[in-house]
């Protein structure tokens, strides 16, 4: 009996040591144009702000040698996040939040724009990658979903509209 104790404690031990696997969200929409019509209006690192209806403005800067955007949204909230990756030919890019009232940490993204699969359309994709923090899985998935839902509808009417 104490040896099954043992091994139970020594269970519950290892999986309270092994970390969380990263909670994941993708957000995809299809939209009338061209892929690069699509990425004149996404491929601005601070061009959120012309694209996102939550965002009021979008200051950009430079930490050790990484561009840096300040985003402040509609209601004062403001997130910091840095550019990680920037591929022009492939129509992406990638960033991560630094500082954020989100429930999220080791928060990494990309967004990218591809031919749609019916011509003249293109497919746009928002996903990430993070931990939860102060709030449970899904309430965090729930938030970083609104927040794609919101830009892409946003991006979507934009290039529907042209």
């Amino acid at each position: 009996m104490r040896s099954v104790m043992m091994a139970g404690t020594m269970l519950l031990a290892l999986a309270v040591s092994l970390p969380a696997l990263a909670a994941d969200v993708s957000k995809s929409v299809m939209a009338k144009g061209s892929v690069d019509k699509a990425w004149a209006a996404i491929g601005d690192f601070c061009g959120i702000k012309d694209w996102h209806p939550v965002i009021a403005n979008c200051v950009l800067s430079e930490k050790d040698g990484a561009k840096v955007r300040t985003l402040t949204t509609k209601d004062g909230a403001v997130l910091v996040e840095k550019m990680t990756q920037w591929d022009d030919a492939a129509h992406s890019y990638g960033y991560a939040i630094l500082e954020s009232p989100l429930p999220v940490a080791n928060y990494v993204s990309t967004i990218a724009v591809k031919d749609g699969a019916d011509a003249g359309t293109v497919s746009i994709t928002w996903s990430s990658t993070f931990d939860p923090k102060g709030a449970s899985e899904d309430d965090a998935r729930k938030v970083i979903a609104g927040i794609y839902d919101a830009g892409l509808g946003s991006l979507k009417a934009k290039l529907d509209a042209q």
